[in-house]
């Protein structure tokens, strides 16, 4: 899907508009208790379980039109809620109410030789921005981290779930009403006009950081535009290493979970790179499991391990150059049979996009070794991948997953969406001449 402006076909005072709301909220946000704010979390995880109608069958209305726009299947199963899946939400933000909250966290603190005490503490970034396309489950997840922290957010979804969103936005200020979070705290712009966007991206005296979630053209575009600062991921290709010293079975288990518990998703392994010591049992099982429900991309020494001869009915494709640099979001994987985990490693530096990355080892040297060696955002040892994840880190939920090296790297929770500034006491001190 290529992202490019829209022309404007709504006020463009819109997004300001919206922007000076959440900012002015954001000042009385950030003067609210914790009790305060966990009240309002609480609220919308009691509605999102009881008062699902609305959402739902707002969520049917964009998996018809997406249906019938032809929309691959991982977006139709990023786009869609039912009860379960409102459930977990539900669960995910009473996880954030019930998380330590940062906000006013001093830390650093000590006494200079003159008597000046000085520290920091932790404050909300303000108003945070975010753009995302088919995962209305994003609204409620950023909504929630950022009250939590003090901050307001101004969400701007795809048009893929434009009824979906405007349906949680509609019941999370049903929720704040009667708290004492501002309702501006929360701003959920459902309109698909992508001139809103340009919009959104120029408000830098509004906004204090923008979050882009979605495909690499969105994420760019965002890049090259935003006024203010930026936290995102490109492309995220994720790369699991088989190394020779292994325990198959724990290999079979964690890979196919890697895979198949949910394609969809941007930690779902995409390419396995396997020693050729232990290249035919390890692909020998694979195949065995898999049949033709995952599409092998195999290199030439890989091809030969998964001939028809060998597995007569398993889906196997030539791979590329470009198969290497692809995030499939699909049940494809590619494969390729390398000499050393100095090649392995060389591979995920070359195609990789620095997002999550594993070794399977029975070898304490070698895993420490990819520990260090690895520079990604997550970096597993004999688990899966699919583990990335706000939620699954302990986080509650996450805004986004950062490749950058910023303050935040990784699944971005509270803490990264706080600052600090500095505190100082003194006793009327002033500074020699």
């Amino acid at each position: 899907m290529r992202y490019t402006a829209g022309m404007t076909t709504t006020a463009p005072s819109l997004i300001r508009e919206r922007a000076a709301a959440a900012r002015a909220a954001a000042r009385r946000l950030a003067t609210l208790s914790t009790a305060q704010r966990n009240a309002a979390l609480l609220r919308i995880a009691d509605l999102l379980e009881s008062d699902q109608d609305a959402v739902l069958a707002a969520n049917e209305r964009d998996l018809r039109a997406a249906a019938e726009n032809g929309l691959d299947a991982y977006y139709i199963d990023r786009l869609t809620l039912n009860p379960a899946r409102l459930a977990q939400i539900a669960g995910d933000t009473r996880t954030v109410a019930a998380l330590p909250d940062p906000v006013g966290e001093v830390f650093d603190a000590r006494t200079l030789p003159n008597g000046l005490q000085v520290a920091r503490r932790r404050v909300p970034l303000g108003v945070v921005a975010t753009i995302y396309e088919s995962r209305p489950n994003v609204t409620i997840d950023i909504a929630a981290l950022c009250l939590k922290s003090g901050n307001a957010s101004l969400l701007r979804g795809g048009k893929e779930a434009r009824h979906s969103n405007a349906a949680l936005g509609a019941l999370v200020q049903q929720a704040l009403a009667g708290t004492e979070v501002p309702p501006d705290a929360v701003q959920v712009v459902a309109d698909p006009d992508r001139a809103l966007v340009d919009d959104l991206l120029k408000a830098h005296d509004l906004i204090d950081l923008v979050v882009p979630r979605g495909g690499s053209q969105l994420i760019e575009y965002v890049r090259t535009n935003a006024t203010m600062p930026v936290v995102a991921h490109g492309d995220a290709v994720v790369q699991i290493y088989i190394d020779e010293d292994v325990d198959l079975d724990l290999a079979e288990t964690v890979v196919h979970n890697a895979k198949t518990r949910r394609y969809s998703i941007c930690n779902a392994v995409d390419t396995l790179l396997v020693h050729r010591a232990v290249a035919p049992a390890f692909l020998d099982r694979m195949a065995a499991k898999w049949g033709a429900t995952v599409t092998f991309i195999a290199d030439a020494r890989a091809s030969e391990l998964l001939s028809a001869a060998r597995h007569p009915g398993v889906a196997v494709e030539p791979a590329t150059e470009a198969a290497w640099k692809t995030e499939h979001l699909a049940m494809r994987v590619g494969v390729r049979v390398v000499d050393s985990m100095d090649e392995a490693i060389a591979h995920i530096e070359t195609y990789g996009s620095h997002h999550s990355d594993a070794i399977l080892s029975d070898s304490y040297a070698n895993s420490m070794r990819f520990l260090d060696e690895v520079d990604s955002a997550a970096v597993y040892v004999n688990a899966s991948t699919q583990f990335t994840d706000g939620a699954q880190f302990g986080l509650g939920a996450e805004v986004g997953i950062s490749t950058q090296k910023m303050h935040a790297r990784g699944p971005m929770g509270l803490r990264e969406l706080t600052s600090y500034k500095w505190i100082i006491m003194g006793r009327g001190h002033v500074r020699p001449l």
